[in-house]
């Protein structure tokens, strides 16, 4: 259930700012769609040039306005326009899924080396992955929106998997949160999910095997 003293205050905050607020949500879903046309576009070239597509789905969100608040609450900043747009990277997501590892690379080059693409930060945790087993490639990126009046640049967090790493992350979020497990019986899954995330790299190695042997 949501935190009802949340919800109340951005809702309060929302009110108090309902031009300026849309006018940011709006940015965000604007450059959600430049995001999601690069990919698109990307993945209509590979599939001219090496007759597959490496993009298996894309998925595109808005952070919710809870998790707004209680992220700026987790750094001490107030609710304002600024603290939102200046300090929350990743209120607009972009989550491409791919055939295959080697994919992922060559995507996430072929991106960031558009000019209207600024990189801003650069975790991979399929190289380095999270001590839980999590496997993926998160960019933090800058692209332009074009309005009536003027150019504005909006920033846009895109992680990229595979179908494997896809699988194992959605599950792993249903398993690990579900309510009334005794702290022993987390321990236990989180031993499984972890053997499980392994299971998940093992695939994606062998399926890049098979791959490479065509």
């Amino acid at each position: 259930m949501p935190n009802i003293k949340l919800v109340d205050a951005f809702t309060d905050f929302v009110e108090e700012s309902t031009l300026p607020y849309r006018q940011m949500m709006t940015y965000y879903n604007c450059a959600l769609m430049e995001v999601e046309t690069k990919f698109k576009v990307l993945n209509e070239q590979f599939s001219l040039f090496y007759d597959r597509n490496p993009i298996e789905s894309i998925h595109t969100r808005i952070k919710s306005q809870s998790s707004i608040l209680k992220k700026l609450q987790k750094k001490n900043l107030a609710l304002t326009i600024p603290n939102i747009e200046n300090n929350l990277f990743d209120i607009a997501g972009v989550r491409v899924v791919c055939s295959f590892t080697e994919d992922i690379y060559s995507l996430a080059n072929s991106f960031l080396n558009q000019d209207d693409v600024r990189l801003i930060e650069k975790k991979d945790y399929i190289q380095n992955p999270k001590e839980n087993g999590y496997r993926s490639l998160h960019l933090i990126v800058e692209i332009p929106i074009f309005l009536s009046d003027e150019k504005k640049w909006v920033k846009v967090e895109v992680q990229f998997r595979t179908i494997a790493m896809d699988f194992w992350a959605s599950l792993e979020h249903k398993i690990r949160y579900k309510k009334n497990l005794s702290k022993e019986r987390l321990n236990e899954i989180d031993k499984e999910l972890l053997e499980c995330a392994k299971i998940c790299k093992t695939l994606d190695e062998k399926m890049e095997e098979i791959k490479t042997g065509n």
